[in-house]
């Protein structure tokens, strides 16, 4: 059985988030889209609540499950013996960055490969700041990210 871990802070789940689960979920077994809650992190939603839309998200997805980690990421596919991290990358600034983590990550566990799976072009430039930024402002949103990410984020902001 082929598994492979996603992992993002998923703040807020975009789009382009959706789109690589979709496509890595016809290529791998199991898929485990892991929620980073980094303690040093600000985010514009808690770990719960990040957790909580992307299961509804992944819902149509049998083979996918989402967990909340708060440790190296590489740690996690050890526990549950997946051998494939997946990263979404948009650019090359997005690249030399994934590149750079891959290598720590492969430091501290030789047995996790790293896949890099670039968006399709529609979401070729989701950024989750811009994306909050944007729904900060009141600007439309409704493109990228899933409507039910759209409403919480609206709601979050008009009461800021």
């Amino acid at each position: 059985m082929l598994k492979a871990l996603f992992p993002g802070s998923f703040d807020p789940p975009t789009n382009g988030h959706l789109n690589v689960i979709q496509r890595i979920c016809d290529v791998y077994d199991e898929i485990f889209v892991v929620v980073a809650d980094n303690p040093s992190k600000s985010y514009a939603f808690d770990a719960d609540e990040r957790v909580e839309m992307m299961r509804e998200l992944v819902d149509p997805f049998p083979n996918t499950k989402v967990h909340l980690w708060d440790k190296l990421v590489v740690r996690f596919a050890e526990q549950v013996g997946a051998r494939i991290m997946v990263r979404g990358v948009r650019a090359l600034a997005d690249f030399n960055y994934e590149f750079e983590l891959s290598m720590i990550n492969k430091g501290l566990s030789p047995r996790v490969e790293t896949i890099f799976v670039p968006t399709d072009p529609q979401f070729f430039v989701l950024r989750s700041s811009a994306i909050k930024e944007l729904a900060r402002l009141g600007g439309d949103i409704s493109t990228m990210v899933p409507k039910s990410v759209a409403d919480r984020l609206h709601a979050k902001y008009a009461t800021s």
